[in-house]
């Protein structure tokens, strides 16, 4: 039986029309939308180096414009579209993509072999936005702050193996491989008499499987043993400066001496086949994963991104140094002035950092950058007295103590957490970046430098040209 008819109208519905009509991507978007703002942006860059690689090539079909290619990226890692195949896909079905690419649409594996071409190209693109950004006077460079995350690299923790378990691999390696020659020895003898001259069998598939399996674990071991050497060596020079302290301040050493230092890996040392530049590092869930430590440098006025870089050192103490070169080198390249005072003299940038990167090298080197630090000397537990400072102090960590204790340090210093972490709370929560598609130190540097570019242009976008609603 049918139904009766409803009562009720409602509006008509007329889909057989609306799947064959035209929709213009400016007639329908919102107006100010971040497609429009993206499109204006990237007609404005210099995408000469863009453009060079591939001026040269004659061979096949004409790409696709760098122009579009970079507008596409740009725009895609803005809205939190990160996977080549997810962009390709929305470049056919979203209307903001279509106003991008037209009826000229790649796929993911263009978009892919772009990205990972011109990463490095990326680096012009950023100093652009932020030149853009200190022209809108969104720098002001009263306190930069800066923190690091860890992100998820595109690496599994089932392709990772301890140095103990690779000697035993090697050494039963080394005896297969070995029983596997004889084997293959005997079996000659045997053919030649069977066949005299004629051709045999090629090398056997097991024993070329297990070479090659060998030769991956001995580069392996050699990557671990390099490591550990390294360590070795910061290790010896950490205890010396510290020596070195206990004796200007005439104090003697508590408790048991150090062990030597040891130069070869412990057997529960880890590396990971699919991404080696890697470490596993503890996440904020309490695990271990294969992360990179992604680092910005904050400008407290709008919260742009001044510096980046990612590390696969978990341990944020040799960081500070790096990020305050970036920083001063993009700003020197943005143009962007630091400030001065009534008289005109250059001043310090004041800088915050938390309790991890405190260190006396840290502090030297950031106060030897242009920077005036304030760095967390330890972490203060609440209703505890404060720490005693020398007077008057001497070291630089003395004079972080100090600093960071008076009520101008104490209140920069409290800006520090309102600066740098929402901006992680914008890239992995808002836009959904949470891990690197790309392997190797240097892609994921190139790629963690786009998510950052990205982020300062939704800031230019919503600060300076997003339409105002009441």
């Amino acid at each position: 039986m049918m139904s009766e008819p409803s009562k009720k109208t409602y509006r008509p519905w007329e889909h057989q029309r609306y799947r064959q009509e035209a929709h213009s991507p400016e007639a329908k978007l919102p107006e100010g939308d971040v497609v429009f703002f993206v499109l204006d942006t990237v007609s404005k860059l210099d995408l000469s180096r863009f453009y060079a690689f591939y001026e040269d090539e004659t061979r096949g079909a004409p790409p696709f414009d760098p122009a579009m290619m970079v507008c596409l990226l740009l725009y895609a890692y803005c809205v939190g579209v990160f996977s080549s195949r997810k962009i390709a896909q929305a470049c056919e079905r979203n209307l903001a993509f279509i106003a991008i690419v037209g009826q000229e649409r790649p796929d993911f594996r263009t978009i892919s072999d772009f990205r990972k071409l011109h990463l490095d190209a990326f680096r012009d693109v950023f100093v652009h936005v932020l030149r853009v950004a200190g022209e809108a006077g969104m720098v002001k460079l009263g306190n930069v702050a800066t923190d690091g995350t860890k992100l998820q690299g595109n690496a599994s923790r089932h392709k990772a193996m301890s140095y103990g378990y690779m000697r035993k691999e090697a050494d039963r390696l080394r005896e297969d491989i070995e029983a596997l020659v004889t084997r293959a020895y005997q079996q000659d003898a045997e053919d030649d008499a069977a066949l005299g001259s004629r051709r045999g069998d090629e090398l056997p598939a097991e024993l070329a499987r297990r070479e090659a399996r060998l030769t991956t674990i001995e580069a392996a071991m050699q990557r671990l043993e390099a490591r550990a050497k390294a360590d070795a060596e910061a290790e010896r020079q950490q205890r010396a400066a510290a020596e070195a302290e206990r004796q200007r301040r005439g104090t003697k050493r508590r408790g048991k001496a150090p062990t030597p230092v040891q130069e070869t890996p412990d057997d529960k040392a880890q590396t990971n086949f699919t991404d080696p530049e890697l470490q596993s590092m503890r996440t904020n869930n309490k695990g271990w994963d294969y992360c990179g430590n992604a680092q910005v440098s904050v400008d407290a006025a709008y919260q742009i991104i001044v510096a980046c870089d990612v590390t696969a050192e978990s341990n944020d103490k040799q960081q500070a140094a790096p990020m305050a070169q970036w920083t001063m080198a993009h700003l020197g390249q943005a143009g962007i002035m630091r400030p001065t005072d009534a008289t005109g003299a250059v001043q310090k940038i004041p800088a915050t950092y938390d309790s991890g990167y405190d260190s006396e090298a840290a502090a030297m080197a950031v106060e030897q950058g242009g920077f005036e630090p304030y760095m967390a000397t330890g972490r203060q537990r609440h209703h505890a007295p404060e720490p005693e400072v020398p007077e008057p102090p001497v070291t630089a960590t003395d004079r972080m103590a100090a600093k960071v204790q008076t009520p101008e340090g104490c209140a920069l210093y409290a800006r520090r957490k309102v600066i740098v972490e929402p901006v992680f709370g914008q890239i992995k929560e808002a836009r959904g970046f949470r891990r690197f598609l790309l392997r190797g130190l240097d892609n994921i540097r190139g790629e963690w430098r786009l998510v950052c570019l990205t982020h300062n242009l939704l800031k230019l976008w919503r600060y300076a040209c997003a339409p105002i609603t009441v």
